[in-house]
């Protein structure tokens, strides 16, 4: 039924006319007009009765609110420093690095940079281009200008912040003014942004309002709508159900991994190709009876996390990190049980890192137990984090379910075995029927192309698969007609070919155009995706000119650079181009969001 039939004439406070003039109107406008027509009338109606035309009054310089996000974390508190700001009544402008534009740098006045640090020091793939851009000769000055950073980072690792600071003392070289001092966050960043973004606007608002009104923000005709916002998010995740949890490797792969189905019935939670799943995961119950063993601890005793009351075994299992060692805990732990070689360690940071990398949390309660109180070692530990994994599954094939493909991680240290946390549960733990605490993490950085005639070429080794194996389901029930190649390695045939049946299930259909496979380990000299990038060169080369997408899953240290390295080396030796101008074209292609990556 069209909105033209709906609307009677003479319609409540509207004459015949205005009716029939709206009507008409109605019946030619697109869904994406009748969207916006639809918020600009609702923000009128907020912004209360019309006045009589005054005299034009200047808007307010905005904030410019650029982030730079990699598992969306920096996403979520740039949307809060946004909300928060327009609370106060002050014009905002939330923009991804990712889409930001470094030609219009030059004209912002109040900036404040969120962002991630990720890998070794590195800013995020989507902020690779902007971060660039502020440390190179190409930045404008930025004289009078007022910036703030806030960063995200994990001190389980080296380069701690480093993109945050980065960005800080870019911007100071500019000649802007940083006038909040950095907020350089940890893991558990949620009990802590509030506050530094409640006094960064205490000094941008004053400033902010002198320019004049502030301008209500309407979106425009052609963006798109948002989607409506889940109530399941990672401060309130779902609590769905396990399905399966399948070994997909063989008896005597090297490598152990799971393939695992989740069921979401009843949360309404959608989510499309490309996006993670956000899964909070359970400690293992023996190693917990372990640590409270060791430490000579009731766990039937009670302790506090934030305004909750619970059981010490409770909160070791199901809430504080007991895997990944972290220095703060190595600090806090010494501290509570007067530990000399502990606080010792945590004066010598290269020590200390080395230290911390090769233990678990378990591993350095083993070796320096001692009594400590039950708050004093819940407050020693950090809270869990949820890990995110690619989701291997489109919801157009499995509905209201949602599939992983899990590589448990697994070694052998200071005599005992050693599991991941998430892989660990995951892979061994978990079973049919089981509890799992989940959200869905969009990535719309990974996505496949809207027109789905369009060609894509997807480099997915190992478990790097995952997201690939929602790009085919998703291919298939689109019917699509644009071709599909795909580069998949792991160390053996026989052992590792993740999903061989449904590959060639598709292959023999036509979803799937072509698969090169490279099994390393199948022959004396060691082969990898790169190589069989290499070898089909030409062909490759083709399929981007005739304007295919390129997408990488996968490590990022090692196979991710190597894959970029062949890619350009195809593009010069195919393209008979310099390496600077291969370099070009693939960054033209990763502009044009031809080329995405989804790497860890």
């Amino acid at each position: 039924m069209t909105i033209m039939s709906q609307m009677p004439q003479g319609l409540g406070p509207l004459s015949t006319e205005q009716s029939q003039a709206f009507a008409q109107l109605a019946g030619t406008l697109t869904p994406v007009q009748q969207a916006w027509i639809s918020g600009y009338l609702a923000a009128t109606a907020q912004a209360g009765d019309v006045q009589p035309a005054a005299a034009p009054v200047a808007e307010a310089a905005p904030l410019t609110i650029l982030y730079g996000t990699q598992t969306g974390n920096a996403k979520h508190v740039a949307a809060d420093l946004a909300e928060a700001a327009k609370g106060r009544g002050l014009n905002v402008k939330l923009v991804n690095m990712a889409d930001y534009k470094p030609s219009q740098l030059k004209t912002e006045k109040f900036i404040t940079i969120v962002t991630a640090t990720y890998g070794e020091g590195d800013p995020p793939e989507g902020a690779e281009r902007f971060y660039d851009f502020v440390h190179s000769k190409k930045a404008p000055k930025m004289e009078g200008a007022q910036v703030a950073v806030l960063g995200l980072g994990d001190s389980s690792y080296e380069f701690f912040n480093k993109t945050a600071t980065d960005f800080a003392s870019a911007f100071e070289a500019l000649g802007a003014k940083i006038v909040v001092g950095a907020g350089l966050f940890d893991v558990d960043y949620d009990d802590h942004t509030g506050g530094w973004i409640d006094g960064a606007l205490d000094v941008f608002e004053p400033e902010l309002k002198k320019g004049g009104a502030p301008a209500n923000v309407v979106p425009m005709p052609g963006l798109a709508v948002a989607a409506p916002v889940s109530r399941w998010t990672k401060k309130t995740p779902f609590e769905a159900e396990v399905s399966l949890v399948q070994k997909i490797t063989g008896r005597d792969s090297t490598k152990d991994v799971r393939h695992v189905e989740i069921s979401l019935e009843g949360s309404g939670l959608t989510y499309q190709p490309g996006d993670s799943l956000g899964v909070y995961f359970q400690n293992d119950a023996e190693a917990v009876d372990a640590v409270l063993k060791a430490l000579e601890l009731d766990g039937a005793a009670q302790v506090k996390l934030g305004d909750r009351t619970r059981s010490l075994r409770e909160a070791l299992i199901e809430d504080l990190e007991l895997t990944q060692s972290y220095p703060s805990f190595v600090e806090a732990f010494g501290t509570a049980t007067d530990n000399e070689a502990l606080l010792k360690l945590v004066e010598d940071k290269a020590a200390l890192r080395a230290y911390i990398e090769a233990r678990q949390i378990y591993d350095i309660i083993a070796e320096h137990a001692a009594p400590i109180a039950p708050q004093a070692l819940a407050d020693s530990l950090r809270k869990m984090q949820p890990r995110l994994y690619s989701i291997a599954s489109s919801q157009a094939e499995v509905e209201d379910e949602v599939h992983l493909t899990v590589g448990v991680v697994e070694w052998q240290a200071f005599d005992r075995g050693h599991l991941g946390g998430a892989s660990g549960h995951l892979g061994r733990r978990a079973g049919e029927g089981d509890a799992l605490r989940v959200f869905v993490e969009s990535n719309d950085s990974f996505r496949l192309p809207q027109n789905p005639d369009t060609a894509v070429i997807m480099v997915g080794p190992g478990t790097g698969i995952a997201p690939f194996r929602a790009f085919l389901q998703e291919r298939e029930a689109q019917e699509a007609e644009g071709e599909s190649w795909l580069f998949f390695g792991n160390p053996h045939f026989t052992q590792d070919f993740l999903y061989q049946v449904e590959l060639q299930g598709y292959l023999k259909s036509g979803v799937l155009s072509r698969l090169d496979v490279a099994f390393s380990r199948d022959q004396a000299e060691k082969i990898y995706v790169q190589d069989r990038i290499r070898e089909q060169g030409a062909a490759l080369w083709q399929w981007l000119e005739e304007g295919a997408h390129f997408y990488v899953c996968g490590d990022q240290a090692r196979m991710a650079k190597d894959v970029h390295a062949a890619l350009i080396e195809v593009v010069q030796t195919h393209g008979g181009v310099s390496e600077e101008a291969a370099e070009a074209y693939v960054q033209k292609l990763r502009d044009e969001n031809r080329y995405q990556r989804d790497v860890y």
